[in-house]
């Protein structure tokens, strides 16, 4: 195997952490001796043993260590968090090869990681598979880097271009578009990213619990946008345990995005409505938007959100198209 499937490798395994460690990154790590994996493991949750602590617990000959190489998809912390750095773990072992995917772009970290590996005399290679490696963490990156949020948007419309039905004044309730079992695939979703935020007339029109119910998975943190303070307590499900929940009175992208930095929200998927999602269209801050529409058609309603991107990818999720686009 080459230095590239074994990178693949870890990727692999860190993607199995996902909605579970962060604020940290997802990694995974895989430790191989005379072209034989001996260990591998990834970070399973925040505040447990990162990817590398986990890989060199599972080798179940340590002497190998001294000749073995061993692989990670992020350069290793050099800093006392929740755990001790792994780059001092991996010195400790004597394990004289590290390949690294990218660099950890994070302050405490930075290049360190790698300057404590080169110190102790390890061979150190970087850059195996980068833009996968950096891809994986994009929202751990955005967040250090831009000091925002991942920023997600996500709606669902007819075959004909529509997100709601023509509704009468006051006419209130959830109009399906998509399948029941896309339900799934959008709670999926939910448990991935941090937060999830709505405009006041998604809840005053729909009553949405915006939580994780069809997967087995941690809720995002709900933020609702209510500058005018339309919303009563009772008019939101708040209060659940497992979801807690914020008001965001500024109105404006910039402030509403600063508001989520400083609460730490790493990403943030946002489901409606109309106004609010265009309103980061326009703003253009924005990263990924994730398109569903289902089989029937309209033919009048509230019109969807138009993306002026080029989808750079689209599948099929039971009947319904899933469409996704990158902002450039």
């Amino acid at each position: 195997m080459t230095d590239e499937q074994y990178m693949q490798r870890c990727i692999d395994l860190a993607r199995k952490g996902a909605g579970f460690v962060a604020p940290n990154p997802m990694v995974g790590c895989v430790i191989v001796h005379n072209d034989r994996i001996i260990g591998e493991g990834y970070h399973q949750k925040y505040g447990e043993a990162h990817a590398e602590v986990n890989a060199i617990n599972n080798v179940e000959d340590p002497t190998l260590l001294k000749d073995a190489s061993i692989y990670i998809n992020l350069e290793p912390c050099a800093h006392f968090g929740k755990t001790p750095p792994c780059a001092d773990l991996i010195a400790e072992n004597k394990i004289p090869r590290v390949v690294i995917g990218c660099v950890d772009s994070y302050s405490e970290v930075a290049g360190k990681g790698i300057e404590k590996l080169k110190a102790a005399g390890c061979d150190v290679k970087v850059g195996i598979l980068e833009k996968d490696s950096l891809d994986l963490n994009k929202r751990f990156f955005t967040f250090h880097t831009h000091k925002r949020p991942y920023v997600i948007l996500k709606w669902a419309q007819s075959q004909d271009g529509f997100m709601d039905i023509h509704r009468n004044q006051g006419e209130k309730g959830t109009f399906w578009i998509t399948a029941p079992e896309t339900k799934t695939l959008v709670h999926q979703w939910r448990h991935e990213e941090a937060g999830i935020l709505v405009g006041s007339n998604t809840i005053l029109n729909d009553d949405p619990e915006l939580t994780v119910r069809e997967i087995k998975g941690n809720s995002p943190t709900r933020f609702y946008i209510d500058p005018e303070n339309e919303i009563q307590p009772e008019q939101f499900k708040i209060g659940n345990d497992q979801a807690p929940t914020y008001k965001i009175q500024a109105s404006e992208v910039p402030e509403i995005l600063t508001e989520l930095y400083e609460r730490e929200i790493q990403s943030v998927i946002i489901e409606g409505g109309k106004y609010t999602l265009e309103k980061f269209l326009e703003d253009g801050t924005w990263d990924e938007a994730r398109v569903l529409t289902g089989q029937q058609k309209l033919s009048k309603g509230l019109a969807a959100p138009k993306v002026n991107q080029a989808e750079y990818s689209s599948y099929y999720y039971g009947r319904d198209l899933i469409q996704l686009f990158r902002n450039a």
